[in-house]
């Protein structure tokens, strides 16, 4: 019971004496760890990779066994394994770790400081996105009475080159006519997906990934499927006009918002393309100022 006793009291004071040593920083530390093991968590639930981490948590469990067990060829053939296994990883987990620094850069915290550090956007660029967002709330009201289909997308901070690569270059100020006769029934460019880009219609025409969500709605069809599986590769704000129902949806971040009409479209449109990207900026400045530096040059 004594040594048991002054087990107990060892441990204590051990505890205390960390307690006491315990800093601040020590537990920013441990915050910060503690997000990165729950988001790496909660991004293997949510992909594929769950199946991958069980099978290797299977192989460590057998190299242990045939390790204990002295199973010569086994450890040795497992242990050459974990030897590459960090290469491995990569390979294997390339679409997982793409995706999470993805989301790291489209998170608010990023935005910001790219806003920030990034060059001011001018009025007149407002200007010209407002002048897309007209085109597109009104075009996009004609395609529903008509109960034609369209498939518009907003670049923003996450660039589309690869994706622009499969349509065709047009690079014309937004209008409603324009944009309702590319998504016209009988035109050639009608199936695929129009590129807004700085307030211009860039690119149309253009094939978009489809969602890799198992759980989407079987009523939604491939237009729907391929402006979410934009939103989830891209910070892009994409308009979607269902040709069977006309009704107008909108896809952010992999979810999909429905039943828009033109004042609710335009006011979201406005709120998503210069509202949130003059509050990013901002709170970009006051990051970068609380961390002692200026996001602006003076000029001489």
């Amino acid at each position: 019971m004594d040594s048991l006793a002054d087990y107990i009291v060892q441990k204590g004071q051990f505890l205390l004496n960390l307690a006491r040593q315990f800093t601040f920083k020590d537990a920013i530390d441990v915050i910060i760890v503690t997000i990165l093991i729950y988001s790496a968590i909660k991004l293997v639930r949510e992909t594929r990779a769950g199946q991958l981490v069980k099978g290797i948590i299977i192989l460590v469990v057998i190299f242990l066994l045939s390790s204990q067990f002295e199973l010569l060829m086994l450890s040795t053939i497992l242990r050459t394994f974990f030897q590459f296994a960090f290469l491995a990883l990569l390979i294997v987990f390339q679409p997982e770790i793409r995706k999470a620094l993805e989301q790291m850069g489209r998170s608010k915290v990023g935005q910001s400081l790219a806003n920030a550090v990034g060059v001011k956007e001018k009025e007149s660029d407002k200007t010209q996105i407002r002048k897309a967002i007209e085109g597109v709330v009104d075009a996009t009201a004609v395609l529903q009475q008509m109960r034609m289909g369209a498939l518009i997308v907003f670049e923003r901070h996450t660039k589309l080159g690869e994706i622009v690569e499969t349509g065709t270059i047009v690079e014309a100020d937004p209008s409603a006519q324009l944009i309702a006769n590319i998504f016209f029934n009988k035109a050639p460019l009608h199936d695929g997906a129009m590129i807004i880009r700085a307030g211009r219609i860039y690119s149309a025409g253009c094939i978009l990934p489809l969602s890799s969500n198992i759980s989407i709605s079987a009523d939604l069809g491939t237009r729907h499927r391929a402006g979410l599986g934009m939103s989830e590769n891209s910070d892009a704000v994409v308009v979607v006009v269902s040709e069977e129902t006309g009704q107008i949806s909108i896809a952010l971040n992999g979810r999909l918002t429905r039943n828009y009409n033109r004042v609710t479209l335009r006011e979201k449109l406005e709120q998503l393309l210069i509202s949130s990207s003059e509050g990013a900026a901002s709170g970009g400045k006051r990051i970068l100022g609380k961390l002692g530096f200026s996001s602006s040059k003076k000029e001489a």
